[in-house]
């Protein structure tokens, strides 16, 4: 008992209590599920003990100083990963997202960091002061306690490394009974603590599971060392007719029989490679499995759409934080016009995966899904060069096309490197051959956010002569924070919104998005006076929702989303129709609009629109589907759950839920579930193998 007590008294012992605390009050603050406790409590506390055994090798006063600089900066971390869940509604990696961090200086955040931080600041004092708090009263108690006892140096320091060295191997011992737990104990569900712990990605689901400070050493070790190679899932040859429309796909050799019906039969949308000789060459095994994979895949048809723009100039809009529930026929009524009188897809969803703009951007460009984790996928495309003979862009300039891109705004995330590399000639702030010039307000600053309406008027006659054109503009004007004293875009539309049913901030978004309507009303004048309008297709989905603002969104939508939080988007909870967003795809030329049933996703754009400009393109070697082909397009959640014609999964529960109509029997679902499941996790590790390998570069496809 004595010892006990004096053992308490050491304030050393403080450090692995206050891991504890911190873990188990960042889950309970944070609403996660703490059936995985017993992980994430033994891998914090070994974590503890083994600093404590650290920090008993130093002398008492460098070890107090230590160990109050160990107990500030974890506490600071936790508060980080708070701020991250809460503005980016992802936690994290703060070694492998250094160099993004730094990069981007994240100044177009600066007010919403501030007002996070106000909101949480219950989560400050519980998870920074309380326990700083504890160590300085706990570590001063000690050394109190201890004033007047004298001994000699050389006994203190021997006493000291033989309490270290029991620290460390008690430590060791706690991380031994944790991997047991993780590796031992039969865990359900489609993702467990044994499958985060080699996985540098799904960030949220290692901080629930495995716990913050685990997954900072998971960082630690993956930045320093690398990945462990997972070995990816056999190839199911079967899974491919799920979704492909057709009961059996073309094999090699293999004759094409016509139907004995008298109809079209259209060719596939696949190029001339061999799989199969590639893989005899492939240079490592994720270039082994691409090929595998691709060749067990059934390409879509070309369909009575093929070839519809053929030759039309192209201008895509990537939208910044667009929600199509804000439409309207009288406030944006060519948003509305455009919306509704081309291709209108009814069940499109633009979910949000890693890094925000940039994964929308990857998923709107390149027909991939971008990883789940640093390093960003997009920027990452850019450092290495990485052949991407599919983009549009790169396409496109094979024919002779005109590609030029604008971001009114700094560099970021790279796209100095990433977008000449998707083959456009890019134009923003900084960071390339041609800067563009910002907008000024009154008072000589550079406006923020800046104006999509000033792009347009700054850039269309840069292009307008030089056809066939392929422009990308990525907007700004509808960034956050959504109020009228943080966006100049929403005071200069405030007297459009003041009469709105809605709160301020919702007005204020809306009012943001004004500038991207007046862009666009901009536009198709300009085209209708060059005489180009029905000669050009115009291209818009959004990078993303307002993911931080569920409240603007429920008052738009006019209905709730089932949030537990109205500033946290919380895929275990949350009604999925919080994604549903709008594809524009228009061109003057259109004499009826198409209506388009099928759900659908920001993968499915790049395909769906090669093919209606006739390129050619292999449709096995994306992600996304051409929505238009008799194939079913696939939607990807961030947490893997996942939606197609026939029904919704929903990956915390295990369930499946037909769609209104289809009738399966248990059996045939189970089947259908485990099929689509192979199917989403092919395609999510597609990008990051790609990239990985160069596999397209391997695969000789011309760039």
């Amino acid at each position: 008992m004595k010892k006990a007590k004096a053992l308490l008294k050491n304030w050393r012992i403080a450090i692995p209590f206050l891991f504890l605390y911190l873990e188990i009050i960042f889950h309970m603050y944070m609403k996660l599920d703490m059936t995985y406790m017993p992980v994430f409590l033994l891998l914090a506390f070994s974590a503890g003990l083994f600093w404590d055994g650290v920090l008993f090798f130093l002398p008492d006063r460098p070890a107090r100083i230590a160990g109050g600089v160990l107990v500030v900066m974890m506490s600071l971390i936790f508060i980080i990963e708070c701020i991250c869940r809460d503005i980016l509604q992802q936690y994290f990696q703060i070694f492998g997202g250094a160099e993004i961090a730094v990069e981007n200086q994240l100044t177009d955040y600066t007010s919403t960091v501030i007002q996070s931080f106000w909101e949480n600041k219950t989560g400050i004092f519980l998870l920074f002061v309380l326990p700083v708090s504890v160590y300085i009263v706990w570590a001063k108690k000690a050394k109190t306690e201890r004033l007047g006892k004298k001994r000699s140096r050389k006994i203190k320091r021997k006493k000291r490394l033989v309490k270290g060295i029991c620290f460390l191997a008690a430590g060791a011992l706690m991380y031994g009974t944790a991997m047991a737990a993780i590796f031992l104990i039969p865990w359900q569900g489609d993702f467990t603590p044994k499958m985060l712990y080699r996985k540098d990605t799904h960030i949220d689901d290692q901080v629930e599971q495995l716990g913050v400070i685990a997954m900072l050493g998971l960082d630690i070790r993956n930045t320093i060392f690398g990945t462990p190679e997972v070995r990816p899932e056999a190839i199911n040859e079967d899974a491919s007719a799920v979704v492909s429309g057709e009961i059996q796909g073309p094999r090699e050799n293999e004759e094409i029989q016509a139907p004995e019906e008298k109809e079209i039969v259209y060719p596939y949308n696949q190029m001339d490679i061999d799989f199969n000789s590639l893989k005899a060459s492939a240079a490592d095994s994720g270039s082994d499995w691409l090929c595998d994979y691709f060749a067990s895949l059934n390409p879509t048809r070309q369909n009575e759409y093929t070839g519809l723009f053929k030759g039309y100039n192209v201008i895509f809009i990537t939208a910044e934080g667009f929600s199509g529930y804000m439409v309207d026929p009288e406030l944006t009524p060519t948003l509305y016009r455009i919306s509704q009188e081309g291709f209108v897809f009814r069940n499109f969803y633009s979910a949000l995966h890693f890094t925000s703009t940039s994964g929308g951007e990857f998923q709107n460009l390149t027909g991939l899904y971008p990883k789940a984790g640093f390093p960003v996928s997009m920027t990452e495309t850019g450092k290495r060069g990485t052949c991407l003979p599919f983009t549009l862009a790169n396409q496109l300039n094979r024919l002779g096309y005109t590609s030029i891109g604008y971001h009114f705004n700094q560099n970021m995330y790279g796209r100095e490197l990433s977008h000449p590399n998707l083959g456009y000639e890019w134009r923003q702030f900084t960071g390339c051959r041609r800067p563009l010039t910002a907008e000024i307000n009154e008072y000589g600053n550079a406006c923020w956010p800046q104006s999509d309406d000033y792009m347009i008027q700054q850039t269309f006659n840069e292009y307008k002569d030089r056809q066939p054109f392929n422009i990308y503009y990525l907007t700004i004007s509808g960034h956050l924070p959504y109020s009228f004293s943080g966006s100049q875009m929403s005071r200069r539309n405030r007297e459009q919104v003041e009469n709105l049913p809605y709160s301020e901030k919702t007005k204020a978004y809306i009012a943001a998005n004004l500038e991207l309507e007046k862009g666009l009303t901009r536009l198709l004048e300009y085209l209708e006076e060059a005489g180009i309008a029905d000669k050009t297709v115009i291209v818009m989905a959004p990078d993303h929702i307002p993911y931080s603002d569920l409240d603007v969104l429920e008052e738009l939508a006019g209905r709730s989303f089932h949030a537990e939080s109205l500033e946290s988007l919380d895929e275990k909870t949350v009604d999925v129709d919080v994604y549903k967003n709008t594809w524009i795809l228009w061109s003057a030329s259109m004499e009826r609009p198409v209506v388009v049933d099928k759900p659908c996703s920001q993968v499915d754009i790049l395909p769906t629109l090669s093919n209606l400009l006739g390129l050619e393109y292999d449709s096995r070697m994306m992600a996304g589907t051409d929505v238009l082909s008799a194939a079913d397009p696939v939607v990807i959640f961030f947490s893997t759950s996942w939606l197609t014609a026939k029904g919704r999964y929903n990956r915390y529960t295990g369930a499946f839920e037909p769609a209104e109509g289809t009738e399966m029997s248990e059996e045939e679902k189970n089947v259908y579930v485990e099929n689509m499941k192979y199917i989403v996790n092919s395609r999510l590790m597609l990008g990051q193998r790609i990239i990985e390998s160069d596999f397209y570069r391997q695969a000789h496809i011309i760039e």
